[in-house]
């Protein structure tokens, strides 16, 4: 470990559109920011080839310029931004007390406020194609990307509540949307089930899963196969929707911050407040249901101004310890 721990006013971990947002609003309340930016910089817009639906971009922009920029303007106000990853935390039950964060298992530093920006990934089936042509037509938003694909043909993959929501968005732009489902049944509640059904050009294949996407820079197609016959069938589409579920990165919270059953973190009420005094969450970590980018940022708002109320609550010093 490091000799010596650094201690901050606030501490940001994730640097995705709510890691960002917090960021500059807590460098303008002269919180002192220092922000590390975990395994992924700038989240999972890195991975986003067009932003169409962020306010504020009237020609739309590309994820990874988004998140250069927002990262531009956190520093602009004086945020430290800091590669590395938090992987262990041990947060202070007391009002005012000191959270020790582990970054990279060797620097240990120390904040009278965290915020946690951490996000959720996306499950993707790990296929080598899928890998391959993510930005290319595979995604895993149908809300975020589906806009793209107006009026053209489209799979998706999966049998749960956010599946059958994406595929029923998906029907109402799209030409047809072709929907593989592993199983023999869906594991959407009814009322998804019966809302899928019901539209004319959604074509459900159940024990169905993919084979390939096709496609050398842009999706193509798709080889399905089925599962109990082991038939395969290719499909022209140029867009293909992976909708498997997301995972909260959270791990490192585990035992020491409240969280659902799924691992998403839980804040009280209407605030982004944990149930550690002085540790706030925003962005996808503590939100399954909207999981966009301009919420993410909402959040990351309300996390900079509920430390900011915090640290006025409590006297805090910043030093460095040897």
């Amino acid at each position: 470990m490091s000799e010596k721990i650094e201690r901050f006013e606030t501490l940001i971990l994730g640097s995705g559109p709510a890691g960002y947002t917090a960021a500059i609003y807590a460098a303008r309340a002269d919180l002192k920011p220092v922000m590390y930016t975990g395994m992924e910089p700038g989240g999972q817009l890195t991975t986003t080839t067009e932003v169409d639906n962020f306010p504020g971009y009237p020609n739309g922009i590309d994820g990874p310029t988004m998140m250069v920029e927002l990262q531009q303007q956190a520093e602009r106000f004086g945020t430290e931004v800091r590669i590395g990853m938090a992987t262990a935390v041990e947060f202070s039950d007391e009002p005012g007390g000191i959270h020790k964060v582990t970054i990279d298992n060797d620097k240990i530093v120390e904040a009278h406020s965290v915020i946690i920006s951490t996000g959720a990934s996306a499950k993707y089936l790990g296929i080598p194609s899928e890998q391959r042509l993510r930005g290319g037509g595979v995604s895993a938003c149908a809300v975020c990307d589906g806009f793209f694909y107006k009026g053209q043909d489209v799979a998706i993959v999966g049998g749960g509540d956010t599946a059958a929501e994406e595929a029923s968005y998906l029907a109402k732009i799209c030409n047809k949307v072709t929907m593989l489902v592993r199983k023999d049944y869906m594991r959407a509640s009814k009322a998804m089930q019966h809302r899928v059904e019901s539209l004319s050009n959604i074509d459900i294949r159940y024990n169905t899963e993919v084979d390939e996407i096709l496609g050398d820079q842009v999706v193509e197609g798709l080889r399905m196969v089925n599962n109990q016959t082991g038939a395969k069938e290719e499909i022209p589409i140029t867009g293909f929707f992976v909708a498997i579920g997301h995972k909260p990165n959270t791990e490192i919270f585990k035992g020491q911050i409240d969280m659902d059953d799924t691992g998403y973190i839980i804040t009280r009420g209407k605030s982004t407040k944990t149930n550690k005094p002085g540790v706030f969450a925003s962005g996808d970590v503590q939100d399954k249901e909207y999981r966009q980018a301009v919420t993410a940022a909402g959040t990351g708002c309300m996390a900079a101004l509920d430390a900011e109320r915090y640290l006025a609550s409590v006297e805090t010093t910043t030093e460095t310890i040897s």
